[in-house]
């Protein structure tokens, strides 16, 4: 207390300073005891996700660290929120939880404080009572290495997500587009949690433009059983769908309509090798919308969707069994391509059809004679019914 005085120094400090320098012998004997409280009270350490003998090198370092700066109390012991920060990079690589590193780091602190007090009363038994000035200070001193292992391993956690999502995106990338080979597959299950056999669909999905006052809906809820892996692209966004016993149907209910945005739903696929192909089926099934806020089926559009995976094709289709009524003024034309489209939609009934246009059938069986006429085909041949229902199908997917 004399050499405190002397030196200006609280008498409680010196004495923190004194007790702490008498630690390091301990040190071995308070790491055990460490190791062994953490192995019975803390299930992450107890499941063995850090090996035993790892576990007691860095128990011991975080000590070494804690009694290192207490000798020199009240600095800072340069170096040991460094420390701090290369223990938190590591369990959190890991995978042990931020509050199992916590708890652990609490742990230390409490052992290493009764220690001290032990050290001090055996010591200095007339001194110890003055501990008590310095016990605020030295939890606060834990407390804010506390933080700093807590900011650290958020970093680190936050870096690994990153890295863990750029990878999920890239297999994705990797398997939309058919480029994964088959020796990667299994390696991309496991890191994508999907099996590598199994029902899968892709649906994809275009929104409208920013700025354009019409904003997708928010997503619905997956069917039980149904799990959806999302991958948005510059061309657009993607939907992976594991489907379990689940069908089309159920993802047609979940993906559409969506105001304002169009969705196509590829044919169901076998595995994740598979996917690609599902990815273009999704994207021609996509090609046959014609307006905003539907969702196509490609099982339900297998001859639009023909139609759309070769445009040129479908350009010259149009023009040559449509050309006498795309030349038409633009009300004329409508109105004869919307009553074959009615009666086609009608099943070929030219009532359900003028119950459609709000007209009497009579009205309905004129109209298609007229586009008889200019047409040069007969709806009553099949193979002229064939090249209107197509024909009409590219023209409407070109405007």
């Amino acid at each position: 207390m004399v050499e405190a005085e002397l030196s200006g120094e609280s008498a409680h400090a010196a004495l923190l300073r004194r007790a702490a320098r008498v630690l390091p012998t301990r040190l071995p004997e308070l790491t055990d005891r460490l190791v062994a409280e953490l192995q019975a009270l803390e299930p992450a350490y107890l499941a063995g996700g850090v090996p035993p003998d790892e576990l007691w090198q860095s128990a011991h370092e975080a000590l070494r660290v804690g009694v290192g700066a207490l000798a020199v109390w009240p600095r800072e012991l340069e170096g040991s929120r460094w420390a701090s920060g290369r223990l938190a990079r590591r369990r959190a690589e890991q995978g042990v939880p931020l509050e199992a590193l916590l708890h652990a780091y609490r742990l230390g602190g409490v052992l290493l404080w009764q220690t001290l007090v032990e050290v001090a009363a055996e010591q200095e038994p007339d001194e110890v009572r003055l501990l008590v000035h310095v016990a605020t200070d030295v939890w606060n001193f834990v407390d804010g290495h506390a933080g700093a292992i807590a900011d650290a391993y958020r970093r680190v956690e936050a870096e690994l997500t990153n890295r863990h999502d750029e990878r999920v995106h890239a297999l994705l990338d990797t398997l939309l587009d058919g480029r994964a080979p088959a020796a990667d597959l299994a390696a991309a299950a496991a890191v994508l949690d999907l099996p590598e056999r199994g029902r899968y669909a892709v649906v994809a999905l275009r929104h409208p433009l920013p700025g354009t006052g019409v904003h997708d809906t928010p997503r619905r809820a997956a069917p039980d059983g149904v799990r959806v892996v999302w991958r948005a692209r510059m061309e657009g966004e993607f939907a992976v769908v594991l489907l379990g016993t689940a069908g089309l149907d159920e993802v047609a209910e979940t993906f559409g309509p969506a105001a304002g945005s169009r969705a196509g739903i590829s044919a169901i696929v076998d595995g994740l090798a598979a996917l690609g192909r599902a990815r273009r089926l999704a994207e021609i099934a996509l090609r046959t919308c014609t307006a905003d806020g539907e969702c196509a089926r490609l099982d339900e559009r297998l001859p639009a969707a023909l139609v759309a995976s070769q445009p040129d094709l479908a350009h010259d289709l149009a023009a040559r069994v449509l050309g006498p009524i795309l030349a038409l003024d633009p009300v004329d034309r409508d109105l004869l391509l919307g009553t074959l489209g009615a009666w086609l939609d009608s099943g070929g009934s030219a009532v359900r059809a003028g119950r459609r246009l709000f007209c009497h059938r009579n009205t309905v069986l004129n109209r298609l004679r007229r586009l008889e006429q200019l047409t040069g085909r007969e709806l009553g041949l099949p193979r002229d019914l064939v090249e209107l229902a197509l024909a009409l199908d590219a023209h409407r997917l070109r405007t």
